[in-house]
């Protein structure tokens, strides 16, 4: 299934659902609506829900990797992530994510997110921008992300 970003904000909570498959496509939509969230001064906590996410690739992960750390900053809380998928439980722990989000595997989540985001379109510069920014981020997780994804930063800085 294609992937879709809902979001919905109750009482200073704000909700980020993402649903099927959530690629790159869908990883500036994100970053917009997190700059969005914090533009706003009743934001006390995040919840990243993944009960309907099928896949997501690694410049979405980047994403919400610097979404956690910026809510880490601010709020000075860890995000929480909310799946019962083992699957995406692993990606998102072969990612170093336990160390940014409180990670639940329920499938209830207090507030629904039913306002589907619009995806932003992106040139391919945009585009080169968002996967470098996102796999950076990552890189500052763990020592395996480092590895596994220098080639590629290497790679995208030599074409900025």
């Amino acid at each position: 299934m294609e992937g879709r970003v809902l979001v919905a904000e109750h009482n200073g909570a704000y909700v980020l659902k993402l649903v099927g498959d959530v690629r790159l496509t869908l990883s500036s939509t994100i970053d917009q609506f997190v700059e969005r969230m914090f533009s706003c001064v009743s934001c006390q906590s995040v919840i990243v829900d993944l009960t309907e996410t099928e896949g997501l690739d690694s410049t979405t992960l980047g994403m919400l990797a610097k979404m956690a750390l910026f809510v880490r900053k601010q709020l000075h809380i860890r995000p929480l992530a909310v799946t019962d998928n083992d699957s995406i439980i692993r990606l998102l722990n072969s990612m170093g994510f336990e160390q940014i989000f409180d990670i639940q595997r329920t499938r209830e989540v207090c507030a629904v997110a039913d306002c589907e985001l619009q995806a932003a379109t992106l040139d391919e510069k945009e585009a080169r921008e968002k996967v470098l920014q996102a796999h950076q981020v990552l890189m500052t997780l763990n020592q395996k992300n480092r590895e596994t994804f220098k080639e590629l930063v290497d790679s995208l800085c030599k074409a900025c």
